[in-house]
């Protein structure tokens, strides 16, 4: 006879049967029957998950998006009903923008109670079908081993995203005899469409022919575990490849190939180049708005390959010649063993006249200043020089992640952690908390004052784990990147951007943390070592120049070589 036990203990056991290791939560009435579950599983000989207890619900989704991101696994947040839940939906909407794999659980008042507007009682399937790959209300304890199982498969599976269990309170508390289900099929829903092999022999000749191949990297690539592959591709070819900001660590900052980041603010000779290739091949990547520019106008002269896993992602914004529907996992090795031993030197060395151009008017001044205030660049590229080499990189929304995405260094995969379709504030520190547990490499959090402040609260969490997250607090006293686009966009008519800021060290002095303030370029490389050698968290306070810019940038709505060098 199977023992029976609660439907609160059957997602226990569930979530142990996912290999899941770390939750992050925060308790409340609609889920206090599964948290009271939970504590035999966090210690004793049941012990097999840390629960780390954040201070916002959106801090769980958020922590659980950086532990997904680094760690390749699915993360997992649990919370009440209510306000509880609907605190986690911008975390939600981020983890399906960016396809990060996470299964949020949520409380729920019993289904007796359902439509009848009982405390904290919220319609969560409906609010977030929309923004998630799956929502499912789970009504009966008998129900909770296959919904577990079928929403970590949904989640990890294809082009990965968020799930979102809507826990029943009565079916917590049922007693059901116990048994474990494993969905690894659903019909209807194929996560890895089966490779066309005359679509690969028709991308291999295109490129095979061309003369200025230009490879596009996105996140596809490491969501696929495809760095090796990616490489073998690019290699055999001699093809050049940008990286969007989400696909930055998917191929070495330092690989001969690699021409630079894609996009508004990316670099200058990889943007325009866009416009000069004769076949663009985009991998893993959904050409964003902010990758493309004026669509009208965009690599119109090229031959246009795609492959990625996603067939809504073929021909949505820009229309392709040959697709390749596939895993690129699959599809980059299949194409590789088609495609000629080649030698691009020509093509490759124009982008370098470019370069110079660009690292003399943009990249020098950013980062080797030699006088004025300190400028974000410059803190970027001081913590970069003497960050370990396979640090992870955690950025917030904003002038800091566009300074911080530039000059940073990725030589490991899974190197970055960052809020790219939503463009989430506040999700910097709660991210990095998660890619602390995911991780024992060096987690670097860069954020300007606004979005540090979004989820201040997240420092209690710090404090209580120790999380070791190094954090690094540009302060401009501005939300920087809306008064940029105010200043060139406004007629410098900057409406509430100015921020009046607290005492970030008496901040720090409360929750516990060390803190160093940096006013002058002579200070700056002694205080990213210490902050670097300091055991557990750190908050290092860089007061930054008040007008510094980002560039370069092509202008929003413009062709994407319209790049401005200066304002």
């Amino acid at each position: 006879m199977r023992d029976r036990i609660t439907g609160a203990e059957a997602l226990m056991r569930a979530l142990h049967d996912e290999g899941v290791k770390t939750i992050f939560g925060y308790p409340g009435g609609s889920i206090m029957p599964t948290y009271d579950a939970l504590f035999d599983y966090t210690r004793g000989e049941k012990k097999c998950f840390d629960h780390i207890l954040v201070r916002h619900e959106q801090g769980a989704t958020h922590a659980a998006e950086g532990y997904a991101r680094v760690s390749g696994e699915v993360g997992v947040a649990l919370v009440t009903s209510g306000p509880g839940v609907t605190n986690t939906l911008t975390g939600i909407a981020d983890a399906m923008m960016d396809s990060t794999p996470m299964v949020v659980i949520a409380g729920q008042v019993a289904i007796s109670a359902l439509g009848t507007d009982a405390f904290q009682e919220v319609d969560l399937v409906g609010v977030s079908q929309p923004i998630s790959k799956w929502s499912y209300q789970i009504r009966h304890a008998a129900d909770v081993a296959w919904a577990v199982s079928r929403a970590f498969y949904i989640a990890r599976t294809g082009r990965p995203g968020p799930v979102v269990l809507d826990f029943a309170r009565n079916a917590q508390v049922e007693e059901i005899e116990w048994e474990p289900k494993k969905v690894d099929f659903i019909r209807s829903y194929v996560p890895y469409p089966k490779l066309d092999y005359d679509a690969v022999r028709r991308a291999a000749e295109l490129i095979n022919n061309a003369k200025k191949p230009l490879a596009l990297v996105g996140q596809g690539v490491e969501l696929g575990n495809a760095q090796e592959e990616l490489k073998a591709f690019l290699e055999k070819a001699d093809i050049p490849a940008g990286r969007t900001m989400l696909g930055l660590s998917a191929l070495p900052s330092n690989h001969p190939l690699n021409v630079g980041m894609l996009g508004m603010h990316g670099n200058y000779a990889v943007n325009l180049k866009e416009q000069e290739c004769d076949v663009l091949i985009a991998i893993g990547m959904r050409f964003s708005d902010r990758v493309t520019g004026n669509l009208k106008t965009y690599a119109k002269q090229a031959k246009v390959i795609h492959l990625d896993i996603d067939r809504s992602e073929i021909d949505k914004n820009v229309k392709t010649d040959v697709a390749v529907v596939a895993d690129c996992k699959e599809s980059l090795p299949a194409l590789t063993d088609l495609i000629n031993q080649s030698d691009h030197k020509e093509w490759r060395e124009s982008f370098k006249e470019l370069d110079e151009k660009e690292r003399a008017k943009v990249i020098e001044p950013a980062i080797h200043p030699t006088e004025g205030p300190l400028l974000m660049g410059e803190v970027v590229n001081a913590v970069a020089q003497q960050a370990p080499d396979n640090s992870v990189l955690v950025t917030d929304v904003g002038q800091n992640q566009l300074f911080a995405t530039r000059y940073f260094k990725y030589h490991h995969k899974r190197s970055i952690c960052t809020s790219g379709g939503l463009g989430t504030m506040g999700y910097a520190m709660p991210a990095a908390i998660g890619a602390t547990f995911a991780t024992d490499r060096t987690v670097c959090c860069f954020m300007g004052d606004g979005g540090f402040q979004m989820n201040i609260q997240e420092l209690g969490t710090i404090m209580e784990q120790q999380a070791p997250v190094k954090m690094i607090l540009m302060n401009n006293h501005y939300l920087g990147n809306v008064r940029q686009w105010q200043d060139m966009f406004w007629q410098r008519r900057k409406s509430f951007t100015k921020m009046m800021n607290p005492c970030y060290e008496s901040i720090a002095q409360g929750y516990g943390i060390p803190y160093i303030a940096v006013t002058e370029r002579q200070d700056l490389a002694a205080a990213v070592e210490k902050m670097l050698a300091t055991k557990g968290p750190f908050l290092m306070e860089c007061a930054i120049k008040e007008d510094d810019d980002v560039l370069p940038m092509t202008p929003p709505g413009m062709d994407v070589d319209k790049m401005m060098l200066e304002i």
